[in-house]
């Protein structure tokens, strides 16, 4: 009988200890897991961070070649209108200049289609949206790609019998309208004939831009709005061109609460876009319509701030040229105490400058005691939402980003903004 029970105990205990190995290497394999589920998972967080890390830097590495392509086209721009206000301008002159005039802008559109790209992977498109008539955005898009229909003969024609309001961010929906434009005109062969078309349907504002031109293959329309995808190139032209800009409209289109859609009846039997927006529930429309240059207006004391000595030189001459007295600086150091030695009315000024940049000398300047700049325009490279907004925020009046128009420039120091600031300024003292 003892024999039994310690047979029985030893049995007992040898479960007992083949249990215990069980559970210490169940522990075991808990452990290894758990510990490959913590590598893991700090992998995977370094992997997105890693990401997003490259992505930031690829962002600003887009940002900082924008700005580096276009402070050397701000120049080349403007001496290009240069050429053409010369009163003595030869035909083949005038012929010159519009190829300047027509590269320049080819450049800067590229440069855009570039950082919205990069805006879109990241997210960063933002809309400040309000009424707006979608008849003069269209307007304003077509001011935009007017010289280049020109330029190849090519006949718009316009259908929009009524306005219609719709709630949106102004200057995105004209980028729509005027990327669907360029692609109409890209796509169409000289002589051509592209038709924009506005109606109403039901509560939906519908926008199309329909042209003669290459067509689309039935496979290629599926991508069509895909990132990087592009038509026939040799029906194309020489333009190439990014293949972001559809991309762009899709994207923009769809964060207003839109659709769009592309049609076409195959190769050489024309495209048709078709842009779906929601109408607004306000009846008025804010007006959008930026005051023209006025030649003949007052004469401005102008402080001209630039460092980039090409640009400064041929916008002094422009501004010159317009009857205003300009003065000079080329870094910020020298700009502020040059705004503080002596009365302006308008200040023009280069955001990234030497020795101080624009937002810094624009902040000292407001907080000086007696010291009032009427009214401040920042020109810059950098053209993001986020720069813009700093720069109103530090106390500029308005932003251009480079190359801008010329004319735009002439048109806010003409305009009564300016006046009023003067007067406001005179008032003080």
């Amino acid at each position: 009988m003892r024999a039994i029970v310690d047979t029985m105990i030893d049995q007992d205990q040898a479960a007992l200890l083949r249990r215990i190995d069980e559970l210490t290497a169940t522990v075991a394999e808990l452990r290894e897991a758990n510990e490959h589920l913590v590598m893991s998972s700090l992998k995977e967080q370094n992997l997105r961070d890693t990401a997003e890390h490259a992505q930031q830097r690829q962002s600003e590495f887009l940002a900082m070649l924008a700005h580096e392509l276009r402070n050397p086209l701000a120049p080349i721009s403007m001496a290009g209108s240069l050429l053409s206000r010369m009163a003595d301008a030869t035909p083949e002159l005038l012929r010159l200049q519009a190829v300047i005039q027509r590269q320049v802008t080819h450049l800067s559109r590229l440069l855009d289609d570039l950082l919205d790209a990069a805006r879109i992977n990241t997210g960063k498109i933002a809309l400040q949206r309000k009424p707006v008539g979608l008849v003069e955005l269209i307007g304003r898009a077509v001011d935009t790609v007017k010289v280049r229909l020109m330029d190849r003969q090519q006949q718009l024609r316009m259908d929009t019998p009524v306005e219609l309001i719709v709630d949106a961010d102004p200057v995105r929906l004209t980028q729509v309208f005027s990327n669907l434009l360029v692609n109409a005109s890209k796509y169409t062969q000289d002589r051509g004939t592209i038709q924009v078309t506005v109606a109403r349907d039901g509560e939906e504002a519908v926008v199309t831009v329909t042209d003669n031109g290459a067509g689309m293959d039935q496979d290629v329309l599926p991508h069509i709005f895909s990132m990087f995808t592009q038509g026939p190139r040799e029906l194309a032209r020489a333009e190439g061109g990014l293949g972001v800009g559809l991309n762009v409209v899709r994207t923009i289109v769809e964060l207003h609460g839109g659709t769009v859609s592309a049609s076409s009846g195959g190769l050489l039997c024309g495209s048709q876009f078709t842009v779906r927006l929601a109408l607004s529930q306000s009846s008025e429309a804010d007006v959008l319509l930026a005051p023209r240059a006025n030649a003949g207006g007052d004469k401005r004391r102008i402080l001209l701030i630039e460092d980039n000595r090409d640009a400064n030189d041929v916008l002094r001459q422009v501004l010159m040229e317009h009857g205003h007295m300009v003065t000079t600086a080329f870094d910020g150091i020298a700009g502020l105490g040059l705004a503080r030695s002596q009365p302006f009315d308008v200040l023009v000024c280069d955001i990234g400058l030497p020795g101080m940049d624009g937002l810094e000398l624009i902040s000292r300047l407001r907080r000086s005691a007696g010291q009032q700049i009427p009214f401040a325009v920042a020109i810059s490279g950098y053209g993001k939402v986020e720069d813009r907004a700093n720069a109103i925020a530090a106390g500029f009046g308005h932003y251009l980003v480079k190359p801008f128009d010329v004319d735009t420039l002439l048109a806010l120091i003409a305009s009564d903004a300016v006046s009023r600031c003067i007067s406001s300024a005179a008032a003080s003292r």
